[in-house]
């Protein structure tokens, strides 16, 4: 009797509360700061516990409407309580829940109280109506700073820029004094490995002159114009509307490419420039031919089929891997596309409906009967995906007939399924499925559940 109530002593003790306050810190620290804050009602010693924690993930929308009062005075306790020690990282979300808009945030102590303290991670997204605080010329010059995440600010002009320990930069929805500016940003990051910039449309952007010997990852939107000077460029993200918007130079080979392609259409009253567009286009292909993995929507291959016509689609040599969005109505036109792709490995395919035509569910899903087999699907397709759920029309089971029919090496085919779909219909449709010839014996039908049908 004696011993289980020793025991049963034992199992009551608080043991955390034992560990040093460091080691209580830490552990808290891979909490967010509204379940930290939490802990304070589990015993006095965790009262002030939380306002060790090294970092700081404040959202407006955790404090009620018009107290931004309640949002500036938590921020400033953080500062005041860590006046002495490390920050590691400050992540600030300000949204328009707060309805004094004449009430300013300032932002620039909040970030120079970071700096002087070694932040190593600095993420300030601001979206407020009229508001895009200043940030202070001291983010310039952290020496400890890794990822920077800056959206609705303003940045000031800087002589001088040294950020060695910098490797991601994102910047969304800045009011930025000039391209100099930018540019010195980039070139003082001397271990920059990942860009994104997404300019304002009223920004009338110049030519940024995008330098660096380690940047590997650059996504930009349509408002931002660059030439890029990256020999380990692996990836380029962007959106190009009208006119090209980058230029790559002095590399070789870059590994990914997602683009958006997208010109004034007729239907809109707008009359394109053909010899114009055509032009951008080819040469945007001419751009991307040798990437080895490419992701492509449904605006963007419509826009290609239209100015490339009548002639052929350029070849992709290198193209191992492809993420391809096409709508019914154009989806008999895959072969083409296949056709440019010889060591084609991996298809990621979506089917989605066309804008344009809105129709009932039966009749946009076409026949899609293909007559050719591209060269990828006899010696080199191993994968394919179709991200849209499988409904079991005639238009969608001749599309997986044909993959299975004519893949020589296909390894895996990945399908979607609507979740609460007929027992009965699902199991029809396995049934279709597994009665289809293969042309690989070794192919493997998998499914994944979608709660809903998209």
């Amino acid at each position: 009797m004696v011993v289980r109530r020793k025991k049963m002593r034992l199992s009551k003790e608080d043991r955390i509360s034992q560990l040093p306050n460091d080691l209580i810190c830490n552990i808290l620290s891979h909490l967010s700061t509204k379940e930290t804050v939490k802990t304070s009602i589990l015993s006095t010693k965790w009262r002030s516990l939380w306002r060790l924690v090294p970092k700081l993930e404040l959202d407006s929308n955790y404090f009620p409407r018009l107290m931004i009062s309640g949002f500036i005075s938590f921020t400033n306790s953080f500062f005041y309580f860590h006046r002495d020690s490390c920050i590691h990282k400050l992540q600030l979300r300000i949204f328009n829940s707060f309805d004094t808009y004449d009430t300013k945030i300032a932002i620039s102590p909040w970030i120079n109280a970071a700096s002087a303290r070694r932040i190593n991670h600095l993420d300030i997204h601001i979206s407020r109506y009229n508001d895009h605080p200043v940030v202070p010329l001291s983010l310039y010059t952290c020496e400890t700073l890794v990822p920077l995440r800056l959206h609705g600010a303003t940045l000031v002009n800087a002589k001088f820029v040294s950020l060695p320990c910098l490797k991601i930069i994102h910047l969304e929805d800045n009011i930025l004094p000039n391209e100099a500016t930018l540019e010195k940003l980039i070139l003082g990051s001397p271990v920059l490995e990942d860009l994104t910039l997404i300019r304002l449309s009223t920004d009338n952007a110049t030519v940024l002159q995008v330098r660096s010997k380690t940047l590997k990852r650059v996504h930009v939107n349509e408002f931002t114009k660059v030439v890029i000077d990256a020999p380990l460029l692996e990836f380029l993200k962007t959106k190009v509307y009208n006119t090209k918007n980058f230029k790559i130079i002095n590399s070789d080979f870059f590994a990914k490419v997602d683009i958006s392609v997208n010109f004034n259409r007729p239907r809109l009253g707008l009359i394109p420039d053909r010899l114009a567009n055509t032009t951008v286009i080819r040469d945007i292909l001419t751009d991307i031919s040798r990437v080895k993995d490419l992701v492509i929507e449904s605006a963007t291959w419509e826009v290609i089929l239209l100015y490339t016509q009548p002639g052929p689609l350029p070849q992709f040599p290198n193209l191992s891997c492809l993420d391809a969005k096409f709508t019914y109505s154009h989806a008999k036109m895959l072969p083409t596309l296949l056709d440019s792709c010889p060591k084609l490995e991996s298809l990621v395919l979506e089917l989605e409906e066309d804008p344009y035509h809105v129709r009932c569910r039966k009749k946009r899903t076409p026949k899609m009967m293909f007559s050719t087999v591209p060269v990828c699907l006899v010696s080199s397709l191993k994968f394919v995906e179709l991200k849209r759920p499988i409904m079991g029309y005639k238009g969608e089971m001749n599309l997986i007939r044909y993959f299975l029919e004519n893949s020589n090496i296909l390894e895996k085919l990945t399908l979607r399924r609507v979740k609460y779909n007929r027992v009965m219909a699902k199991h029809a449709m396995h049934k279709e499925l597994h009665a289809m010839p293969r042309g690989s014996s070794s192919c493997e039908i998998s499914f994944l559940d979608h709660k809903h049908c998209v």
